[in-house]
Parts: structure tokens; C-alpha cells; sequence
């Protein structure tokens, strides 16, 4: 979708066209943070996740539950999560 904004100048002859991009959604847009962590653990594993992250919800009985938990609460780990998420999912 194009916004377009149509500027009045001080001759009201005079109307300036602006048209503005979309501003691209952001990649996690509509995916949970269970999403995500399902996804890693399903294509890393928890072995796999551990080396990438070194967080012990990951490496000490691990799961779904108790690494959401963490996530949700610590922002530097959800943020290496997400990153890791959009590298192993391939987003640019």
C-alpha cells in the first residue's frame, strides 16, 4: 500500500505530490516467541541451541516451557534467539 500526501503551498494552485514507500514490517512480525523456539528446537535441537546461545534453560533439562519463561524475561537472550531464529530461517 502507497501513501500519498498531497501538500498545499501558499497558492492553492499549487499542490505538491509526496508520495511515501511502505515501511517493511518487521520479520518476526506474527511469530510467537513459541514459535520460534519450536522451530530451533526442531531444526538445532537443544544441543544445537545451547552452543549457539550458552543459556542453561537450553543445556540443563531443557524445554519448550521453562526456556519461554526465561525469554520472556530476560530481553539479551530473546534478542540472541530472535537472531538466531531469522539466520537458521534464512531471512535476510
Amino acid at each position: 500500500m502507497v501513501l500519498v500526501l498531497y501538500v498545499l503551498m501558499e497558492n492553492l494552485d499549487d499542490v505538491q505530490q509526496i508520495t511515501t514507500k511502505p515501511t517493511p514490517s518487521a520479520p518476526l512480525d506474527g511469530i510467537t516467541l513459541a514459535t520460534i523456539v519450536t522451530f530451533l528446537v526442531d531444526t538445532l535441537g537443544w544441543a544445537g541451541m545451547a552452543r549457539a546461545v550458552p543459556i542453561r534453560c537450553f543445556s540443563h533439562e531443557p524445554s519448550i516451557q521453562s526456556s519461554l519463561k526465561f525469554l520472556r524475561r530476560t530481553p539479551w537472550a530473546r534478542q540472541r534467539v530472535e537472531q538466531l531464529f531469522l539466520t537458521t530461517r534464512g531471512s535476510p
